[in-house]
């Protein structure tokens, strides 16, 4: 059972509003941020900017199902929210210790799909494994805020994690989406910069895996004949997937860095390898050719590709009135491009095209459409910028 507090300086629309709203706590009164600092963007940009506050180097960013309120996860193991009404800013404990170095720290952010009974949210960190080693790892626990400038998560136990520690500290990819019926978590699970575990099925590293909502192995996987962690392998082939999402009509595409060239975006089909690091469209960092992918190579081919890189951050389908033609459409953070990249998907030919590829001022690490329309995006960085963004005009 949730527990549920509400805020005596909201409006009476607010007071309204179920779970997770905020309180006033009778002591130190709460950070308020001067919500609606324009941001100047391109002329020929089809948004309006906001920016809501400053965080440090933010990876996820996730709208509380109910009260619209957003939460942003801070790499080091850190995690603020910001409630849009009010202007508050507050923050979240009950976190894991995480291996923050390199590309590792804390992660991806979801809530359950059953959150308005369970009150259960779900975390990926990077996770030492007591040595030289880390890995990526999921846990869960209940959100419970009491106070204005404060939430916790309680009980937050660890679920699934990778099956191989690297000593290398990158491609942990680690983003998670729930299947439309709420029945199936999916994870993305990276490479780990070590290329050869991709193409082999008796770890899970390089690869979607499927799992329950507790963490363990789904009923059907592909492989699920060939023991753990087999059992858990969706999808394979893959490199650093840092774009999970999945449609309304529960399809699943992921986005994945290439390494010098051939980022890409994929279908993702249950069995299905995508031939990293065998084939790829682009090639290693230190020169080396990889083959690109050609009709005949046996592995199935992105949607496609894109060289020079944007550089993928988070994604997520558009749904909503603000941008009413961009409905079912697929946005894109960009690190690399500093941009939002717009396109449309064809999962019958496997297929994406580009619309259109919106310019920022900087990196840009994750996205996330509200209930209301509106985009939510999160600049990369020591110092990012949590940016609105609605129709120009």
């Amino acid at each position: 059972m949730k527990k549920l507090v509400l805020a005596s300086a909201l409006s009476s629309a607010a007071l309204a509003l179920a779970s997770c709203s905020f309180a006033q706590s009778g002591e130190t009164p709460p950070l308020v941020v001067t919500p609606g600092e324009p941001v100047e963007l391109e002329e020929s940009s089809p948004f309006a900017a906001e920016a809501h506050g400053n965080f440090a180097e933010p990876w996820a960013v996730k709208v509380h199902p109910e009260t619209g309120t957003v939460f942003i996860t801070e790499k080091a193991g850190t995690m603020k929210f910001y409630e849009p009404e009010s202007g508050r800013l507050g923050t979240v404990t009950g976190l894991p210790e995480v291996a923050y170095e390199g590309q590792g720290g804390l992660g991806d952010l979801a809530f359950a799909p059953d959150f308005a009974e369970s009150g259960m949210i779900y975390l990926s960190w990077a996770q030492s494994d007591g040595g030289n080693g880390t890995f990526a790892t999921i846990g869960r626990g209940t959100l419970v805020c009491e106070v204005a400038d404060e939430c916790r998560i309680d009980n937050l136990q660890e679920i699934w994690h990778q099956s191989m520690a690297g000593g290398r500290r990158g491609h942990y990819s680690h983003r998670i989406v729930f299947s439309p019926d709420g029945a199936y978590m999916f994870v993305s699970s990276g490479d780990r910069q070590e290329q050869d575990p991709a193409q082999d099925l008796s770890n899970n590293l390089g690869a979607v895996v499927r799992l329950n909502l507790d963490g363990t192995p789904a009923a059907g996987n592909p492989f699920v004949d060939q023991g753990s962690p087999t059992d858990q392998i969706w999808s394979y082939g893959q490199r650093n997937l840092l774009g999970l999402a999945m449609r309304e009509d529960g399809e699943l595409w992921e986005l994945e860095h290439g390494p010098a060239g051939g980022d890409e975006l994929n279908f993702v089909v249950a069995g299905a390898n995508y031939g990293w690091p065998t084939r790829s469209n682009g090639d290693n960092y230190n020169g080396v050719d990889i083959p690109d992918h050609t009709e005949d190579d046996g592995f199935t081919k992105p949607a496609i590709h894109w060289t020079p890189v944007i550089g993928p951050g988070g994604m997520d389908f558009y749904t909503g009135d603000m941008f009413a033609d961009w409905e079912g459409q697929l946005l894109v953070a960009a690190l690399t491009t500093r941009s939002i990249v717009h396109l449309s998907t064809d999962s019958a030919n496997n297929s994406a095209e580009e619309l259109g590829r919106y310019t920022f001022p900087t990196r840009l690490r994750d996205i996330e459409i509200a209930s209301d329309g509106a985009i939510w995006v999160i600049e990369d960085g020591e110092d990012g910028r949590l940016l609105r963004l609605t129709p120009k005009g």
